[in-house]
């Protein structure tokens, strides 16, 4: 079975702790790095915690076993599904000064059949443990970042062989570079060079016009566009969390998404006054039924656009992390049902209380779902003094 080697992992590590964390700026002597790693991703691991212990930082780390969930969902009770651990994870929380996950699944269907709502019931109790992160983050003391490890079962979902797969990584990552760690620096300064444009701009609405899709979504007050910063490997998209008050229309979505064990292909979504009022799939439509309604998901938490100039990825991965960054003919725009992300707040967060953030059209939400459209298509922008331009076409920004 292919494995890359261990000069290609070190490489990736060095990316992710050495360039990833600390906002593309990598770890500091004596920082806590919280490592998530899963057990079919070991190799890596030994080279993630050799490049933090080389970094002069700590290691934590927790080894995650290969398919245990749909036993803890075939047995758990209604009180072991409604467990939340909250002073263990707040002590990590606490404790950490960055998180690296890695993502490495080995079963991609593994709670197919399970009840949708007891899956949706056990996230909805990890919500305040996701809101520590934030506040910590947005406070400035905390960073994190994804990566993936390509296994034989993301392989054969993907209709790759696994070399194939590692081949997608290697070159999304710039791990067949000299000196990736360099070359992302490189991309990031080009993609700032890109978000200024945007956010000189001032827009205050975009449409997306493609194939089974015409949607109109409000930006609103007082927001930034974001890219890159070393949150996720790779990350070429721009995006920002608009008011999801103002969203409205319909959208196609051609890539597969992969959420909790479960497979939904073909999504089509329709927005009215910014709530989902209609969600249909040509396969998995009962499970995203049952996402949406979880408390807050039937509301976008972020809108995006990746250039295809960017993106080395050029084929379908079956994990989120590299289709939400998919390259290919057109680029690929994606949205988030649920949280949105605080940071693309353009002023000082430090005051803001709830009722801000929520009078403003900031999502709040336990769950986070990216789904992916990589068809052709055409964004037009309206601007603050009412210009419309075409600010996206043939998967390239036009500014």
């Amino acid at each position: 079975m292919y494995q890359p080697s261990t000069q290609i992992l070190d490489k990736y590590a060095d990316v992710l702790v050495n360039f990833a964390l600390n906002s593309g700026h990598g770890i500091k002597k004596g920082e806590v790095v919280f490592l998530q790693v899963p057990e079919s991703a070991k190799p890596l691991l030994i080279s993630l915690q050799r490049a933090v212990l080389k970094s002069g930082a700590h290691a934590l780390i927790q080894y995650l076993p290969d398919e245990m969930s749909r036993e803890f969902f075939d047995l758990a009770d209604d009180d072991q599904l409604k467990f939340f651990p909250a002073t263990f994870l707040k002590g990590r929380v606490r404790q950490a000064d960055h998180f690296l996950m890695v993502l490495a699944e080995t079963n991609f269907h593994e709670l197919e059949g399970i009840d949708p709502r007891k899956i949706m019931e056990r996230s909805a109790v990890f919500k305040p443990y996701k809101e520590w992160r934030d506040k910590k983050e947005n406070s400035g003391k905390l960073t994190w970042t994804l990566g993936s490890y390509a296994t034989p079962a993301m392989a054969k979902e993907a209709g790759l062989t696994l070399r194939e797969c590692w081949q997608q990584i290697i070159k999304a990552c710039y791990l067949n570079h000299r000196n990736p760690v360099e070359k992302w620096r490189q991309i990031q300064f080009k993609s700032e060079k890109l978000r200024q444009k945007l956010n000189k701009l001032e827009i205050v609405k975009v449409n997306i016009k493609a194939k089974y899709t015409d949607l109109n979504i409000t930006i609103g007050d007082n927001r930034q566009w974001l890219g890159g910063g070393g949150r996720n490997i790779p990350s070429f998209e721009i995006f920002t969390s608009p008011d999801w008050r103002g969203t409205n229309g319909y959208i196609f979505f051609d890539q597969p998404l992969y959420r909790q064990g479960n497979l939904i292909k073909n999504i089509k979504l329709t927005f009215k006054d910014g709530l989902v009022v209609d969600a249909q799939a040509d396969y998995g439509e009962e499970f995203l039924k049952q996402l949406i309604k979880v408390e807050n998901s039937d509301k976008i938490g972020e809108f995006s656009l990746t250039d295809k100039r960017f993106s080395k990825i050029n084929k379908f991965m079956a994990e989120t992390l590299y289709d939400e960054n998919f390259g290919g003919p057109f680029g690929n725009t994606h949205i988030a049902l649920g949280s949105a992300y605080k940071d693309t707040y353009s002023k000082k967060m430090t005051k803001m209380t709830e009722k801000d953030w929520s009078e403003l059209g900031f999502n709040n939400s336990a769950v986070h779902t990216d789904i992916i459209a990589t068809s052709d298509r055409i964004v037009t922008a309206i601007l603050k003094n009412g210009k419309e331009i075409i600010l996206y076409k043939s998967g390239k920004f036009q500014i």
